[in-house]
């Protein structure tokens, strides 16, 4: 496995509801990789988007977190207190001049299927004066080139933005800052070098690593899970209506979701607690056994 002076991972969920069982897995799935690679993990609250966010979700997750023995190193970054690092890198991209106002109202971009036609692209952004951004979303110039990693659970991965996505927006239309900037900008500014999350995050590796590369950053090693399914087939998520894991089994739970993760426990770890499955499972982590889609049971 990775060095520990090499590997600095991650988990960083928004603060949009309690973990239900897909985000506990994907937590625990990105806290295994770190520890058996004898590196550091590290958890950020992505609390950028307060129109999405429940008050005191923030503090329910840590507290999960901590329940089910998934402690973190050094202290929890939060996005809203990273505000002026995303506005430096707006003012990069300028300089760079890649990106432009975009006013696209919603009708108009339904009719696109997901691929923006670069339409606003002659609204060149020459200043980060937000006097001038108002009401308008911000998007990036993206190349006709395929963007290519090898992804350290799904393997070989390419995808072009020019024709999957077209120029994406990394300032909302109401100024928030978009998902991609923040967690590009807070990748690199904690040194992430690896990062394991859930397969519906996939189409945002390669935005990602343009961006990270267009601001001077790093790009880490990136694998994908297999996000928990239920019994119809759709994803478990807070906007579904997931249930939060139960506070009162923290070991059932962890048990629960390494069998999803592919590894199967001994007999005598059998109801045992977070403090002995852990330990157990850190040992037996492997991201060639996890199974390609795991399903809640």
């Amino acid at each position: 496995m990775t060095p520990a002076a090499t590997y600095t991972g991650r988990f960083a969920p928004s603060p949009t509801g309690p973990l239900h069982l897909g985000s506990l897995f994907a937590a625990l799935a990105s806290y295994l990789d770190a520890r058996a690679s004898h590196g550091r993990w590290l958890v950020r609250m992505e609390d950028i988007d307060p129109p999405r966010e429940i008050p005191g979700a923030a503090d329910t997750i840590l507290q999960q977190l901590e329940n089910h023995g998934l402690y973190w190193d050094d202290s929890v970054l939060y996005q809203s207190q990273r505000l002026a690092a995303y506005q430096e890198a707006i003012g990069d991209l300028v300089d760079k001049q890649l990106i432009y106002f975009c006013q696209c109202t919603r009708a108009r971009l339904r009719t696109l299927n997901g691929i923006y036609d670069g339409h606003c692209q002659s609204q060149k952004l020459l200043t980060t004066d937000s006097r001038a951004i108002k009401s308008s979303a911000i998007r990036i110039l993206v190349p006709d080139l395929a963007i290519s990693w090898q992804d350290l659970i799904r393997g070989p991965c390419t995808e072009n933005l020019a024709k999957s996505c077209g120029d994406f927006i990394i300032v909302r239309r109401d100024g928030l800052f978009a998902y991609q900037l923040a967690v590009s900008v807070d990748d690199g500014y904690q040194g992430i070098t690896h990062i394991i999350r859930g397969d519906d995050l996939l189409d945002s590796t390669p935005r990602q690593m343009y961006l990270l590369e267009q601001l001077g950053l790093s790009i880490p090693a990136y694998g994908h899970v297999p996000v928990i399914k239920n019994h119809d087939g759709d994803k478990l998520s807070k906007q579904g209506f997931a249930p939060m894991v139960n506070a009162t089994t923290p070991g059932t739970n962890i048990e629960r979701c390494l069998t999803l993760l592919g590894i199967n426990l001994p007999t005598d770890l059998s109801g045992a607690s977070v403090e002995e499955l852990l330990p157990w499972a850190i040992k037996h982590w492997s991201r060639t056994q996890i199974p390609n889609v795991p399903h809640a049971r």
